[in-house]
């Protein structure tokens, strides 16, 4: 008998892996709507897809270089200085990968050893914790509260501190929250991590998503000797499956991300490196469209959390709205499951994101107006 790994152990096969599969296989005599997952279910810009096109049929072909095209990273680095006004230097502070989660993964690779303390928010995304101990290290949650409108508490960060961690994970705007970080957070994250020789990892795809103060940490000052960035073209120009990202900071943090990325691909498809730096380079009417529309998709979706009584933050940004179970209400998975079940709509649960997130929903925006309609119809029969 093949026995798995032991790192395995402590690993589950990913919620919404297991969930799409059980939809699947639900015998309906009505399609299932999900407001599950965050994944973009509109178009790119025309000139981004008239690029992949035209370099797939040039016969450029082949292995590509460990560390992207010239033009990309020139590309991402416009991106940064014109929208968060942070100078970065292409050839040497930007390593363009294959979607910011296998960034996770290198990352992890790259700075953790055996046993060492990893800081993850409850709740956060479940990458964190799940690399975290694929690669035998130890997480350390801290605590992200309602009260505390999901942002750090600093006094527990310094008792957790006490453990030497080598990792903090960060994500503002927040998922599943939706919380924002002021740039004094950000500021007294870029100090704890400096005081305590922290990596402090920003993962920020969702600063574009209905959000008017687009912010990277590394617009504070000293932050690139402490932080490193992960960002993600997928959210913002709906390239979600190309596995389009990328991580910044400082020479030789990225250098040694590149001694992993390097062993484990084999550089981007170039068609798509050549499509993804259009996409960056696309004029602000491209952000004010995608506003737009997700602004009358979440208007509907707030409708829909009347009809369930669930409580929602109207402030909140990004690709997801968050709402509070009805008074009384504690077991999120029993709540979504009976409307999946009764309904046919499929909506997160809270928990998957951690014991913080017990009693709360998520409903993604990625579905067309005509289908939140239905939504709402077959809720209010």
């Amino acid at each position: 008998m093949i026995v798995e790994a032991q790192r395995l152990q402590s690993v589950q096969e990913y919620y919404f892996s297991k969930k799409l599969q059980e939809i699947a296989n639900m015998k309906t005599d009505i399609p299932v709507i999900s407001l599950g997952i965050g994944s973009p279910d509109l178009q790119p810009h025309s000139s981004v897809i008239e690029e992949l096109i035209n370099v797939s049929q040039s016969g450029v072909n082949g292995y590509q270089s460990y560390r992207g095209i010239p033009e990309l990273r020139e590309a991402m680095a416009y991106f940064y200085k014109n929208k968060f006004d942070v100078e970065v230097d292409p050839s040497t502070e930007i390593l363009p990968l294959m979607g910011s989660k296998e960034g996770i993964m290198h990352i992890s690779l790259a700075f953790l050893n055996e046993g060492d303390k990893v800081l993850i928010p409850n709740p956060g995304y479940p990458t964190y914790s799940s690399v975290t101990e694929l690669v035998q290290a130890k997480p350390l949650f801290y605590d992200l509260k309602d009260e505390n409108n999901w942002l750090p508490d600093f006094d527990q960060l310094e008792k957790l501190a006490e453990q030497q961690p080598k990792i903090m994970w960060v994500n503002y705007p927040h998922m599943p929250t939706g919380a924002k970080a002021s740039k004094e957070v950000l500021r007294k994250l870029v100090e704890f991590g400096t005081k305590h020789n922290i990596l402090i990892v920003n993962d920020n795809p969702y600063s574009f998503i209905l959000n008017d103060e687009p912010t990277s940490i590394l617009s504070i000052e000293g932050a690139k000797d402490i932080c490193i960035e992960l960002n993600s073209l997928s959210k913002t120009f709906n390239i979600a499956g190309w596995r389009v990202g990328m991580v910044i900071g400082k020479e030789s943090l990225i250098n040694s991300i590149l001694k992993v990325k390097s062993n484990m691909d084999s550089g981007m498809n170039f068609a798509i490196q050549k499509a993804s730096t259009k996409a960056l380079l696309v004029d602000d009417s491209w952000y004010t469209g995608l506003t737009k529309i997700y602004n009358e998709r979440r208007e509907i979706i707030w409708q829909i959390a009347d009809l369930l009584n669930v409580e929602y933050n109207p402030n909140a940004v990004g690709m997801f709205v968050w709402a509070k179970l009805p008074e009384g209400e504690k077991d999120d998975k029993a709540f979504i499951d009976k409307i999946l079940y009764d309904k046919k709509i499929f909506i997160t649960p809270g928990s998957i994101f951690g014991s913080n997130g017990e009693g709360f929903i998520r409903f993604s925006l990625c579905a067309p107006i005509e289908k939140l309609i239905e939504v709402k119809k077959r809720l209010e029969k």
